[in-house]
């Protein structure tokens, strides 16, 4: 039998993405329980982010199974073998920070893993996709709108202290356009996502029904009439490995976060405001802003972990859902 793996969103189907999205809704209700009893998740984070980890050991948890950390050996090919002979499934977490981009782009770490782990491999974060992330946005997404079609979703890029990966603004943005929404992204000049990520974000939306409205270099213009708002910060590509360089160009674009005067150019002044957690307050989004009712980031967090469960039970539950 050939073991199934979740490295990106787009790897599975529109139909097999909605039956995990079915299976997180009923699992939220409270109408499933157990399923992974003996059954253990093996955490490799070689990029540490402690919210991940805390919400794949309460999934496992919540289903009967247990999660346990691993050190990476040497070789990430021998790690790779004996946790698919030791764990169910595992989780891993990496990304590159130096070197290229073209070099960081291909997720190679990520791949390799895949490739020599018999079991399932499920990505928590890599350089270019968080699918974990994705889902629990759909999630919210749906719960927020009921149905989404039509509604615009705005990428909009925020000052961070430091270059972030891409892989949570693309992973969002194809959840959007997988729902069939109008898609706008919003950035500084110089921080354009990967040309095949937004050409597949494009295709996504058209396929499913939406539409890539445009990109834009104005924070202000591209949130009128915006439904959704998700605020991420990501890395230039174009400078990815260029520490200094990307540091100097990002200096000047702490104008670029939510605020509530940004906030009422949405539709109605109601557009829903995301971020993947954790976010800085007053510097990616207004304090104001966080503590509105427009804010869910809250219920993305939770939802994530709704996700996570679902994706586990997909994935090696022992019973059929």
């Amino acid at each position: 039998m050939t073991k199934r793996d979740l490295l990106a969103l787009e790897d599975w189907s529109p139909t097999d993405v909605e039956a995990v999205l079915k299976l997180a809704r009923r699992i939220k209700r409270g109408e499933l329980s157990g399923g992974l009893e003996r059954r253990t998740l093996g955490l490799v984070f070689l990029s540490p982010d402690p919210h991940i980890r805390l919400s794949l050991k309460t999934a496992m948890s919540l289903h009967g199974g247990q999660a346990v950390e691993a050190e990476a050996e040497p070789h990430i090919v021998d790690t790779a073998r004996v946790l698919g002979r030791m764990t169910d499934a595992v989780a891993v977490r990496a990304y590159e920070t130096t070197g290229s981009w073209a070099a960081a782009r291909e997720d190679s770490l990520l791949a390799t893993f895949a490739r020599h782990c018999p079991k399932p491999v499920i990505n928590v974060g890599s350089a270019r996709r968080d699918p974990c992330q994705a889902l629990g946005d759909s999630l919210t997404l749906q719960e927020q709108f009921g149905g989404v079609e039509g509604k615009r979703f705005v990428l909009t890029w925020a000052w961070h202290p430091r270059a972030l990966p891409t892989a949570v603004p693309v992973s969002a943005a194809l959840a959007a356009a997988g729902l069939g929404m109008e898609i706008v992204i919003a950035r500084p000049e110089g921080y354009e996502l990967d040309p095949e990520d937004t050409a597949l974000i494009r295709k996504t939306a058209q396929e499913m029904g939406g539409e890539f409205v445009h990109i834009s270099d104005d924070p202000d213009d591209a949130l009128v009439g915006a439904d959704a708002v998700y605020v991420a910060s990501w890395g230039s590509v174009k400078l990815f490995g260029k520490t200094e360089q990307e540091q100097e160009t990002r200096s000047g674009l702490r104008d670029w976060r939510l605020t509530p005067s940004r906030l009422r150019s949405t539709r109605g002044g109601k557009g829903i405001v995301m971020h993947a957690f954790p976010y800085l307050r007053d510097v990616e989004i207004d304090d104001k802003v966080v503590e509105s009712a427009n804010a869910v980031v809250v219920e993305q967090a939770e939802n994530r972990l709704h996700a996570e469960r679902a994706i586990l039970l997909e994935l090696m539950g022992t019973s059929s859902p």
